[in-house]
């Protein structure tokens, strides 16, 4: 029999709540789904009217793992969709807009993938991004490095970055952005990832080669195009463990000096909360958005 429960007076049934989806550690999918309980104050305002691709492992990130776009079948008609433009023809995603469509969502077992543009707005870019992705023996250490440079670099044309960790093997940069569509905001983070492989000739990379990728971070500037998503704020990742994309402070990403430091797993996320508060929540005021250099200024 499946469990049915009320959440915020939908019902929903969640099905197998003591398999266990990451066998490092015994996690099971129960305890996925109050993850998510527990964090979706802070996660939904980051999910709100951005379309959701999934990255489901529903048997485990050992198991068979695959991405989906499309308005998955049987989702509920309470729940909002969208149709999204796309290359190929317009589609309907899925929009997480209040706890029961998170919630039901979870129990699908999904890593949420967001895109840097908002529902009303196709394209217009709100966020820019940079995945840095450390190519091994290179980790988060060094992706530290490379983080921290471009911290400065966008702090010189006025522009504010937060950290937060991929929830696999490196970090993610994000900034709140306003006045642009997403061809201007890859075309800005393509040049200054260039610029930071010429500053940081030994560490950084702009280039997506896989040969050159060995000992290198990573500046993957790409996922500002308008088709690319990243994995959003807080959502569990399909690894061995239940890490999480969590916020870390810059205080943090500059004393980091072992990747366990910022290996951030559901159970650490609760804690952090309580004490930092939602570290991206500037993200989400317009008034921090800011133009790009030489647009809308």
């Amino acid at each position: 029999m499946v469990p049915i429960t009320e959440v915020e007076g939908r019902r929903l049934a969640l099905s197998n709540l003591a398999k266990v989806l990451y066998p490092a550690t015994g996690f099971t999918k129960g305890e996925v789904l109050h993850y998510y309980a527990t964090v979706a104050e802070v996660l939904l305002p980051h999910l709100r009217d951005r379309p959701l691709s999934f990255l489901r492992y529903p048997d485990g990130p050992g198991g068979q793992v695959f991405f989906t776009k499309n308005v998955p079948p049987g989702t509920p008609e309470w729940v909002t969709t969208a149709e999204v433009p796309r290359s190929e023809g317009p589609a309907r995603m899925v929009l997480a807009q209040d706890l029961p469509s998170l919630m039901w969502a979870a129990n699908l077992v999904t890593e949420f993938h967001t895109p840097q543009w908002l529902i009303g707005a196709p394209g217009a870019a709100d966020r820019l991004v940079f995945d840095l992705d450390p190519g091994p023996p290179a980790d988060v250490v060094d992706c530290c490095e490379v983080a921290l440079w471009l911290r400065e670099r966008l702090a010189a044309d006025g522009i504010e970055a937060y950290a937060k960790t991929s929830g696999a093997k490196g970090l993610h940069l994000l900034a709140a952005v306003r006045g642009a569509v997403c061809e201007q905001t890859s075309r800005y983070a393509k040049q200054v990832a260039v610029e930071a492989e010429a500053a940081l000739p030994g560490l950084a990379l702009h280039r997506m080669t896989r040969s050159l990728r060995p000992g290198k971070v990573f500046v993957d500037w790409s996922q500002n195009a308008a088709r690319k998503t990243t994995a959003a704020p807080y959502t569990l990742r399909a690894r061995d463990t239940p890490t999480v994309s969590a916020p870390v402070t810059w205080d943090e990403v500059a004393a980091c000096r072992s990747p366990e430091r910022l290996e951030l797993r559901a159970a650490d996320v609760a804690p952090r909360l309580r004490e930092y508060g939602d570290l991206l929540a500037p993200l989400l005021n317009p008034r921090t958005a800011r133009p790009l250099p030489g647009e809308g200024r």
